[in-house]
């Protein structure tokens, strides 16, 4: 089984981008600076921040099915970044570092199956949870901090 794992597009980030701290404060937003290295996982590129690089954490609507699944944590997302990560086959780095839980949505955006794994482990999940035909795609999730890190999906 192929899989594509993809970034966030930056289209609706970029309106938030060098915003002043009372306009991002007003929508619930906070700029944040990466201090450390790993700890700050872009949501758009797939990738941890670099030290220094300021990053919007905010509550984004990554479900947005009408189900009880329906959810929206809080993500970061790199200011200025446009590279949106699309690959098939390849896990990024963001994930190999991190315990994920993995869970698995049918069509009606009902949970079929779910796992917790070490993300130097992540393939062989994704190939059981799509043996099942009902899967339809994937949602990982940072299983300490971090929430809401990618959707996998059927290719």
């Amino acid at each position: 089984m192929t899989s594509r794992i993809t970034g966030l597009s930056p289209e609706p980030f970029r309106r938030l981008w060098n915003l002043p701290e009372a306009e991002l404060a007003r929508r619930d937003i906070r700029r944040v600076v990466a201090r450390e290295r790993p700890g700050y996982p872009d949501r758009i590129e797939m990738r941890e921040a670099a030290p220094g690089e300021t990053l919007l954490l905010l509550n984004h609507l990554y479900q947005p099915a009408a189900s009880p699944y329906r959810g929206s944590p809080a993500i970061d997302v790199r200011e200025g970044a446009e590279a949106r990560y699309d690959r098939i086959g390849e896990v990024p780095e963001v994930m190999r570092t991190r315990l994920l839980s993995v869970r698995a949505f049918d069509a009606e955006a009902m949970i079929v199956d779910a796992d917790v794994v070490d993300g130097r482990d992540l393939e062989p999940l994704i190939a059981r949870l799509f043996e099942n035909e009902a899967t339809v795609y994937l949602h990982v999730h940072n299983a300490e901090r971090g929430c809401c890190s990618g959707r996998i999906d059927r290719v």
